[in-house]
């Protein structure tokens, strides 16, 4: 055949690329500025680019083909990495399932018609004590068409009372009882590991039976990961908690005599998405094979291990402060999920962690995955990271370390066993242990949180949760705790005494010189919600004097290396000199060149434990937590 001369190929003027050439690229980049006989390796600098995740697990800052070169295979076969079902284009690929959890019948009510009307596919139903009551399902669900709109429900506290409400309801409908869809949402290991009470499995069968002679159309159990996601599990526990638990099912179900294929087809897997795309990606693919590995073993057929997969946008992201950044978060996620693969999605309204959401939050958090589907086409593709080396790594390597999890579990005893235990608590506490490292030091940042915080920000008002019965088990946390926990005693602080309190920065030189440094040290300060007052220049006293009249207790030094050699000792005693009791420097301690035992107290910089900062800048400062 011959080749049109003029035809156009993409990236032809370029050279071909090549690892080497990467290298080389990377080196010229981290060796800038380095001395001559101390520039990095190609072996340091890989080391460099190479991060870590809690589970111990590594993410290179290259992937080849010699990473990972197996069979990516396809969707809807052996092994299901790539989708439980070849997706056929259609503009919503997923179902659009938002949650409604609000106690006030006549709100819900007008909330699930008003996200059936614009976009959402289907319905999810927390009832509860705190949230929709049993006895009120009907009347919420009044204007929805089940044959067309699926209905799931979910409880913390009975979930055999939302089942049976769900089953009268479809029931007392009129609907053609073969048509109907949902979810009776029967979880017994959630329930322990949310009440820290006896796995008690007994009821799974009943209404599995219920569910499969009378309501061909509704799951009757769900595996929820979000309690132990929410509790602060890795990616990596998260799917092996999920596995163990459908192990668990399975296993019960077989005890019954219920054939595998019945049972299989009876779960349901809920998981979180979160603000790391990629983990979610490879998380999805990952259940999805594991989940056909343990139905093949059971005997299920092919065409019935693909794993149904719900993803919802992770509670524990969330924040309290700034939450408009919840929207980016929640889109992130959506990503993650979408391109994972999920066969449902919820995105959480961005004021979930405030209270209950408003009428805006609602449209929002249901359009962040329309828009997704209908505008962004996110669905039209069925893996579209299958092939991807990281990705298939990603996967590969997720799966190994969530199975040897469930194996350690099975050999223990089980999941039942394993929660009783506290050996699932135990690790999530140690996850919960390394995270909390990264977090103070900002390994793991939290944009708006931890990072670029909002200068002059106040609390957000919310629609107030209602008085929720206490759950004794795995305690649900959110990453943003601790600094929300900083920020609303600055705000308490202000509140109580008129004014917020205050850090000095003493900018030492031209903007030129200190600006780089004082946006980083003033991005710390506003992390603990603490106001800052700055100095430009001057003298040693007349920096001194400018921080005694303020009255600052705090002065950290900005500027460079070059000013701090000549002034950061002579400003620092003058600032002692003048009862300023705790002086730090932004940057290195050693470009100050010879300082004073004690004139210093420490360094703000990359790396540092932020929480331990602010803390002791608290108690500093005198702001009660």
């Amino acid at each position: 055949m011959s080749v049109d001369p003029e035809q156009l190929t993409l990236a032809g003027a370029f050279d071909a690329a090549t690892e080497d050439r990467w290298e080389a690229e990377v080196l010229k980049v981290l060796n800038r500025g380095r001395p001559e006989g101390k520039e990095l390796s190609v072996e340091q600098a890989r080391k460099r680019l190479t991060t870590g995740m809690l589970d111990g697990l590594t993410v290179a800052p290259l992937y080849t083909k010699a990473d990972w070169d197996g069979n990516i295979g396809y969707p809807g076969v052996m092994p299901f990495t790539r989708g439980a079902v070849p997706r056929a284009g259609e503009a919503i690929a997923w179902g659009v399932r938002q949650l409604h959890e609000d106690p006030d019948v006549d709100v819900t009510r007008r909330g699930i018609l008003d996200d059936l009307e614009r976009g959402a596919t289907s319905v999810w139903l927390r009832v509860d004590p705190d949230a929709v009551p049993a006895n009120a399902l009907g009347r919420v669900l009044a204007d929805v068409q089940l044959d067309l709109a699926a209905v799931r429900v979910t409880s913390r506290h009975d979930q055999a009372a939302a089942a049976d409400a769900l089953i009268a309801v479809l029931k007392g409908s009129g609907t053609d009882l073969a048509a109907v869809k949902g979810n009776l949402g029967i979880d017994a290991l959630a329930y322990a590991a949310r009440h820290a009470s006896a796995p008690d499995l007994s009821a799974h069968r009943a209404y599995v039976a219920e569910a499969t002679a009378n309501l061909p159309g509704v799951i009757a159990l769900t595996v929820d990961a979000l309690p132990y996601e929410g509790a602060g599990a890795s990616d990596v526990q998260e799917l092996a908690f999920a596995i163990a638990t459908g192990i668990a099912y399975l296993r019960d179900l077989d005890e019954a005599g219920i054939e595998p294929e019945i049972a299989a087809s009876q779960i349901e897997f809920r998981v979180a998405a979160t603000t790391d795309q990629f983990a979610t990606i490879a998380k999805l693919r990952a259940l999805r094979r594991l989940w056909a590995r343990v139905t093949q073993e059971c005997g299920v057929s092919e065409p019935s291990r693909g794993a149904t997969i719900h993803a919802v946008t992770s509670p524990r992201m969330m924040s309290k402060v700034d939450p408009y950044v919840n929207m980016l978060r929640t889109t992130i996620a959506t990503f993650g999920a979408a391109a994972g693969g999920a066969d449902a999605i919820t995105v959480l309204p961005f004021d979930h962690a405030l209270g209950l959401p408003t009428a805006f939050s609602r449209r929002i958090a249901r359009n962040t995955q329309v828009i997704a589907a209908e505008e962004s086409h996110l669905g039209r593709v069925t893996d579209p990271a299958g092939g991807s080396w990281y990705v298939e790594s990603l996967t590969d390597d997720l799966a190994q370390a969530a199975w040897s999890i469930v194996q350690e579990i099975e050999g223990a005893g089980g999941m039942s066993a394993a929660l009783t235990s506290g050996d699932v608590a135990g690790r999530i506490e140690a996850a919960n242990a390394a995270r909390a490292k990264d977090l103070a030091t900002r390994r793991i940042e939290l944009t708006g949180v931890s990072m670029f915080p909002m200068a002059g920000e106040k609390p957000v008002e919310a629609k107030p949760r209602p008085q929720a019965p206490e759950l004794k088990g795995l305690r649900q946390i959110r990453d943003a705790e601790v600094f929300e926990a900083l920020r609303e005693a600055a705000w308490a602080h202000e509140a109580s005494t008129g004014s917020a309190p205050q850090v000095f920065l003493a900018c030492l030189g031209a903007q030129r010189d200190f600006g780089a440094r004082q946006g980083f040290a003033s991005n710390v300060v506003l992390v603990g919600g603490l106001g800052v007052v700055e100095s430009h220049g001057g003298t040693p006293a007349e920096i001194a004097a400018q921080a005694s009249d303020a009255g600052a207790k705090l002065v950290i030094l900005c500027s460079s290396a070059k000013l701090y050699a000549e002034q950061a000792v002579p400003v620092a005693q003058a600032l002692k000199d003048a009862g300023v009791e705790r002086v730090f420097l932004a940057g290195q301690l050693k470009e100050a060149g010879e300082v004073p035992e004690g004139l210093i107290d420490g360094t703000v910089g990359l790396g540092m434990n932020v929480v331990e900062f602010l803390d002791s800048t608290f108690d500093l400062l005198g702001v009660s937590r």
